[in-house]
């Protein structure tokens, strides 16, 4: 297997750029997620490392090898992509040596690698079904299996779980993880949902408009974001976010009903700040009257209030055990200042005093 490394890389179309200048390494037998909201140029990025997209400027290494004006079928990589793109009338057997059958490998070798694929992704059942007769989460372990058995030393996968419903999605989940586990490749995932990156990645890219926001692994990321965006699109729900202003070192956050002291120093004298605390560290106090219950989501085990400031700015708080507060109330919030995140108004940058 190999690590991937990418080397001040740009796309662009026309006189469009859409990647701008990413630098990225991404160990031998990494986990990486690339995630970010539709058009940050993840899916970009992926197809520009499979060598389905041309890269302008440059380079792209697997292992030791340049592969930026390789052929993708030179470069050691397979692709799971969002459709399973099996053939209906191949058993899933057929489907998965079908590759290696195009490519002259012998019948004996074809058997052993669906064998061990077949083994990994316990499709055992269904090696003799077509893929109409099997479900989506089914069908795309068969493609995932056609892309085990080429051996690549590395694999893509671009948003494999989209098609598939809630409960299948987390089935899914599981099987990446435990798959990844199993063979330790190298493989780079590309999805929109921070809760697949969470759960899956050893590291997480966070991409906005081709620019990489933030590196890291998923708790540092959630623990210590380097600007708004990132602690805003990591963590669900969202963290909460309200307008401040800095006096006399000190933050004051109507939104929040609060005034923190000694979070900042003077040198942000009069700045206006972005003041952030995620839900699961606010904490509702029945006898406040600062703020107004809007609507109470309940999930059973946890529920989620939506508060109303004074100031008409919206907070969201998690709630645990059997007191949930109701629609309707009125109610005060109290966080700790230790959860307190500040964020630069103007750049968005995070603010660390």
């Amino acid at each position: 297997m190999s690590g991937v490394t990418l080397n001040k890389v740009i796309k662009r179309y026309g006189d469009v750029q859409v990647i701008h200048g990413v630098d990225l390494d991404i160990a031998d037998g990494e986990f990486c997620v690339f995630v970010g909201p539709s058009g940050c140029g993840k899916s970009t990025l992926l197809r520009m490392v499979a060598g389905l997209e041309e890269t302008t400027e440059g380079s792209i290494h697997i292992g030791d090898r340049d592969v930026t004006r390789m052929d993708p079928s030179e470069r050691g990589v397979a692709m799971v992509f969002q459709t399973y793109a099996l053939y209906p009338h191949m058993t899933v057997k057929d489907n998965m040596g079908f590759g290696l059958k195009m490519n002259g490998h012998p019948k004996n070798e074809i058997e052993s690698k669906v064998a061990e694929a077949t083994r990994i992704l316990k499709l055992e059942p269904y090696l003799d079904r077509k893929p109409s007769a099997l479900s989506g989460g089914q069908r795309q372990r068969v493609s995932i299996g056609r892309a085990i058995v080429r051996g690549p030393e590395v694999f893509l996968f671009d948003e494999p779980l989209s098609n598939l419903d809630a409960e299948l999605r987390v089935e899914m989940r599981v099987e990446i993880a435990r798959l990844h586990k199993e063979i330790g490749a190298t493989m780079i995932y590309v999805t929109h949902d921070q809760v697949e990156a969470m759960t899956l990645a050893d590291k997480i890219v966070v991409l906005r408009l081709g620019v990489i926001e933030q590196v890291g692994a998923p708790m540092d990321l959630y623990r210590d974001p380097d600007n708004k965006f990132v602690a805003g699109f990591i963590g669900s729900p969202a963290m909460n976010f309200v307008n401040g202003t800095v006096k006399g070192g000190n933050v004051e956050a109507p939104g929040l009903a609060a005034r923190y002291e000694g979070l900042i120093n003077t040198a942000f004298e009069g700045k206006a700040v972005s003041v952030g605390a995620r839900p699961e560290h606010i904490t509702i106090d029945p006898a406040g009257d600062t703020h107004t219950v809007e609507l109470t989501e309940s999930l059973g085990g946890v529920s989620f209030a939506y508060l109303t400031s004074e100031t008409g700015e919206r907070v969201i708080v998690e709630e645990r055990g059997d007191i949930r507060s109701e629609e309707g109330a009125t109610v005060g919030i109290h966080i700790d200042a230790n959860r307190i995140y500040l964020f630069d108004a103007k750049t968005e940058d995070r603010i660390r005093s």
